[in-house]
């Protein structure tokens, strides 16, 4: 496939990448392009993205995040409603790593309580460990006692945000834009199964594909993985000949 071609395709299919993200993902088929070719031929189709007005706020609302410093150091959580095109309503408990911006788990269903969520975390937990800490909003799905119990019976620390502070809880808030414009808004659901599936499709591409700009422009999943193997081979003893 010819450079162009490729560049307005991928343009069209990810109508929210600029040409950077869209460089990134040309890499391994065009190893010898440069990203000040991506941007010609990008501009020359006029494919700019529109950059949207962000709304103001006040300055005693930007409260920084204390960055995390390794995978399952902090998990952020928070829900997302949309609905069926019946009208019934849907709900999503979106889950990332703060570190990796890896997204650990979306579920989507009808209504999802306290108890749902641990249940849901147990289960992201067997296949990568608990988080240390988890941030949240002060929604009665993580003031429940069900809620309130598995943290303490897992040793998690857990940060409620201040209410009417959402940006105390930042890198979910980030991950619940993307997710909203590039899949929720992006389809119409007629059934709890069909949202799911394309839902999870959405999450797939987003850890494995995507790159992200803060994972050194590699997509979250592999960020995470060479982080872990990173950490796995600082702890391995050094051997060397005694003299």
């Amino acid at each position: 496939m010819m450079l162009s071609a490729a560049i307005i395709d991928i343009a069209h299919a990810r109508r929210r990448f600029g040409y950077r993200r869209v460089h990134d993902l040309l890499r391994p088929e065009f190893p010898g392009v440069n990203h000040k070719r991506i941007y010609r031929l990008y501009s020359i189709a006029k494919l700019a993205v529109r950059k949207r007005k962000k709304a103001k706020r006040p300055v005693n609302e930007r409260v920084p995040l204390q960055i995390a410093q390794a995978v399952n150091e902090v998990w952020s959580m928070d829900f997302v409603s949309d609905s069926l095109v019946s009208g019934r309503r849907l709900k999503c408990l979106t889950v990332a790593d703060d570190f990796s911006h890896e997204c650990v788990d979306i579920a989507t269903d009808y209504g999802i309580s306290g108890l749902y969520v641990t249940r849901l975390l147990d289960q992201a937990a067997i296949f990568r460990g608990y988080p240390n800490v988890v941030r949240t909003d002060n929604g009665p799905e993580f003031t429940s006692r069900a809620f309130m119990g598995w943290a303490q019976t897992h040793g998690i620390r857990h940060i409620l945000i201040e209410p009417g502070r959402p940006m105390q809880n930042g890198y979910i808030e980030s991950f619940n834009g993307k997710f909203r414009d590039e899949c929720l808004n992006e389809h119409w659901f007629e059934t709890l199964l069909q949202a799911r599936t394309s839902i999870a499709a959405w999450r797939l591409d987003y850890n494995e594909v995507r790159p992200h700009s803060s994972c050194r422009r590699i997509p979250p999943a592999k960020f995470a993985a060479l982080h872990r193997q990173h950490a796995a081979d600082a702890t391995q003893p050094t051997t060397g000949k005694i003299l």
